[in-house]
């Protein structure tokens, strides 16, 4: 029973179509004994009839056909292996989650369009956010700001970014690529065609769906404050102080607009280096993991 069950598991690993293959199979077995290709050949694959056979579970009836090795055995390993779709994951998005991403898609007009970058981040943050500018230096209020998206982003998705999808996702094309290999070295090319054919099938959009949803409620927050700063130095509301900030590699610069990295301006360096630091403290303290183990 043991070396049936490791059989079926290994076909159920195949995918579906195995699994439905070998169940058309087990129908015919127990209507008449026997099985031959012409009995289940509207049902499955020349391919997936030679893989049954390799497997050792249909068995040479001495030119009557073919029988199942283990009968039995196949039909409780069978019902073992169907998946308990009580388990899966639901990868949909809700209503809060579409609403927050078309959210998002608006922000990021905003940034092309002068009138909507008045509206937003002049009538809109600015509210919140120009007190804070009134009080700190401006580097200081870029400083606090990088702060907060960084503690943001990590408790999103600390709370609802779920690796396992995607590395069950990597697993699953993992043994894919084993099993096309496989395919390859023993010359079954309808069976390597097959596989990749399950493999395609495989790629659900719904897991990068799942991925990118914590993204999208990061980037509610991220964006509006990026679009104030952006709005604050491009559009001239920054107060030039005349004091100079000096950075590492780059020495003595003056203004917020003077290009540091090529082309990029001094207040983009500053805003991602700052933000990309803090996110990094902020996931090692509350031990956020961010990709598959």
């Amino acid at each position: 029973m043991a070396k049936t069950e490791r059989r079926v598991e290994d076909i159920v690993g195949d995918g579906e179509a195995m699994a439905d293959a070998l169940s058309a199979v087990l129908a015919v077995a127990d209507e008449q004994g026997t099985v031959s290709w012409g009995d289940v050949s509207d049902d499955l694959s020349s391919g997936e009839w030679g893989r049954l056979i390799e497997s050792g579970l249909l068995v040479d009836a001495g030119g009557d056909g073919f029988v199942l090795d283990d009968p039995e055995g196949v039909r409780e390993a069978l019902s073992e292996a169907e998946p308990d779709e009580s388990d899966g994951k639901d990868l949909s998005w809700s209503r809060r989650d579409k609403l927050a991403g078309v959210g998002v898609l608006l922000l990021f007009l905003a940034y092309s369009q002068q009138g909507l970058r008045d509206v937003i981040a002049g009538d809109g943050i600015n509210l919140v956010l120009g007190p804070l500018n009134a009080t700190l230096p401006f580097h200081v209020v870029v400083l606090v700001l990088a702060l907060a998206t960084g503690l943001w982003t990590a408790v999103l998705q600390d709370n609802m970014m779920d690796t396992s999808i995607m590395s069950d996702y990597q697993e699953t094309q993992k043994n894919f690529k084993q099993k096309i290999e496989e395919a390859k070295e023993r010359d079954d090319d309808e069976r390597v065609k097959e596989l990749r054919q399950e493999q395609m099938e495989e790629m659900d959009l719904g897991v990068f769906k799942a991925q990118f949803r914590p993204m999208v409620w990061i980037m509610l927050l991220t964006i509006p404050v990026f679009l104030w700063i952006y709005w604050m130095v491009l559009d001239g509301h920054v107060v030039e102080t005349g004091t100079a900030m000096v950075l590492p590699l780059i020495g003595e610069v003056s203004t917020w607009r003077t290009a540091v990295v090529g082309p990029i301006q001094l207040w983009l360096v500053w805003y991602f280096v700052c933000s990309l630091s803090f996110s990094q403290v902020m996931r090692k303290a509350l031990n956020v993991q961010v990709s598959p183990t």
